[in-house]
């Protein structure tokens, strides 16, 4: 049997305590952790535990609102505020989900209350610490260094905060030892499975693929419960020929805060954008009785007809082509992209629509490049709308 440490639960070997600086915040701190997460001995919601001794634990899968009236989530979204750009004008509740990105969306996903709170989001100027467990994009950060990053905004003192991820990085250098050495519990070594065949695609080669950007308020706002989301960008691309199209529409109601920290585009662009009519009779230009538009899930088509637009020709969702390809889960855009693709891509328009668009494109083109022998697989009909 190995010694335990009774406070942070790590092996002495590997204990991190001595490093450990408990911090106290006006700011009240929740944290709402998946069952699977609290026995993995490298979960950073005890560190955080630990260094903030006034913050509340709580473990389960589903709440009864724990967090009081005042109450934020920290958890991305295209409704999600710029904690930075945009920070709440007195103390909060500040609530965080912790797991694996998995794990803490069943979480929001199974608490209604929860997912209706207002959310705060930041872009890391970094990657995560974490080497020990991958995250699954490049601004995805532990538990730990979001609060360290959000308590310093909240707080008006980021220097301070900085103590706790002393612990973090104790506890991730350690751990990287103890495997460098050999030490450790021998782990059961799995036999590898035979690669999957994957079925071979009928992408038609007129195929234009579009993605839109919209101006989304946050949930709890009166501006989100008086409307729906609203189109203020445009891109799309021409497969075959590279053509590509991007149009910035001015949004009839005030911009949302958070509209230009997910786009990655200036609020000048959006202001200063053209009417929906414009929009409409450009796309129209554009477009070519023949195309086949393809989106990623009907998000955008969705949004694009809220603008008073039609698609012409046929429809596709490359999400589901994508799933019929390799049949296996996809999770997001930017997380299938960031394993299928072997390159990154070169943006096709600005912002993150730009970079989107870019991924569809070599996502599709991974799909058509099927040698003309092989011409049978999985129709288009079962991808089209």
């Amino acid at each position: 049997m190995r010694s335990v440490c009774v406070r942070c639960r790590r092996p002495e070997s590997v204990c991190y305590c001595s490093v450990v600086t408990p911090l106290a915040t006006r700011t009240r701190v929740v944290i709402l952790q998946h069952p699977r997460e609290r026995d993995v001995p490298i979960n950073t919601a005890r560190i955080a535990s630990l260094c903030l001794p006034d913050a509340e634990l709580h473990v389960g899968v589903q709440f009864d609102r724990a967090w009081g009236s005042d109450a934020a989530l920290l958890y991305p979204g295209d409704d999600a505020i710029d904690v930075e750009a945009h920070p709440p004008p007195g103390p909060i509740t500040l609530v965080v989900v912790d797991g694996t990105w998995w794990q803490a969306r069943k979480l929001v996903r199974a608490n209604p209350a929860l997912a209706k709170l207002p959310r705060y989001a930041f872009r890391p100027k970094q990657p995560s610490d974490y080497r020990i467990r991958r995250e699954p994009q490049d601004d995805y950060v532990s538990t730990i260094e979001a609060l360290v990053h959000v308590l310093g905004v909240l707080e008006g003192d980021g220097a301070r905060f900085e103590a706790m991820l002393l612990p973090f990085r104790r506890m991730v250098d350690l751990q990287l030892e103890h495997a460098a050495r050999g030490q450790g519990r021998p782990r059961r070594v799995m036999r590898p499975r035979p690669p999957r065949a994957r079925p071979r695609m009928q992408l038609p080669r007129e195929l234009v693929c579009v993605y839109a950007e919209a101006n989304a308020w946050p949930f709890g706002t009166e501006e989100r419960a008086s409307g729906a989301d609203e189109l203020v960008q445009w891109v799309a691309c021409r497969v075959a020929t590279g053509e590509t199209f991007e149009a910035f529409v001015r949004p009839r109601g005030p911009l949302a805060p958070s509209t230009s920290f997910h786009t990655e585009v200036a609020e000048k662009r959006f202001l200063g954008g053209i009417t929906r009519e414009e929009l409409l009779a450009r796309w129209q230009a554009f477009a070519r009785p023949n195309d086949v538009v393809a989106s990623w899930g009907h998000y955008t088509p969705r949004l694009f007809d809220r603008a008073g637009g039609a698609l012409l020709g046929r429809s596709l969702d490359l999400r589901r082509a994508a799933h019929l390809f390799t049949n296996a889960r996809l999770g997001t855009m930017d997380t299938y992209a960031a394993s299928t693709l072997r390159a990154p891509v070169v943006p096709l328009a600005q912002g993150r629509a730009g970079r989107r668009l870019a991924q569809m494109v070599a996502i599709a083109k991974s799909m058509i490049a099927t040698p003309p022998e092989l011409d049978e697989g999985v129709p288009i009909e079962q991808v089209a709308e």
